[in-house]
């Protein structure tokens, strides 16, 4: 089940680089990034509420919506400002280059979130870690080639 799991999110992670080209070339035939990015989401989002409606979960207690911390309605703003970057960057930097700087970008936050336990408990940032994510910057320079530009 656990390779399973692997399996979809490599997938899924395989189209992120496909879904930064739609949104850039819809931005370019219609109104912009922004109208592209914001497509997106509404496509999104309709898509998620076919989901949670087919789902059946129970509802949160408008009660509880209202005691939720400010922080935990960041996680839609986060995404907004990744699609909304990414249909704007892409065109100029590329698939390879969009993907390979925002792996570099999450899993350097990752450590840095697991190390200061944000969230959850903590999990230091090792050697191996930090290793993992030098080596991934080693990738990125390759795919990059910032020396070339």
């Amino acid at each position: 089940m656990k390779y399973l799991i692997f399996l979809l999110v490599v997938a899924v992670g395989a189209v992120l680089p496909l879904q930064a080209l739609v949104n850039a070339r819809l931005g370019q035939v219609t109104a912009g990034a922004v109208f592209a990015a914001t497509v997106s989401f509404l496509v999104g989002t309709a898509s998620l509420v076919v989901l949670l409606v087919a789902m059946r979960p129970a509802w949160p207690s408008v009660d509880q919506l209202a005691r939720l911390p400010a922080w935990a309605w960041t996680g839609g703003l986060i995404g907004a400002a990744y699609v909304a970057i990414a249909t704007l960057t892409v065109p100029r930097l590329g698939a390879s280059a969009l993907i390979s700087l925002t792996v570099l970008g999450q899993l350097t936050g990752a450590v840095l979130l697991d190390h200061f336990g944000v969230l959850h408990a903590p999990q230091p940032a090792s050697p191996m870690r930090i290793a993992g994510v030098l080596l991934i910057l080693g990738g990125v320079l390759l795919v990059v080639q910032p020396w070339k530009q």
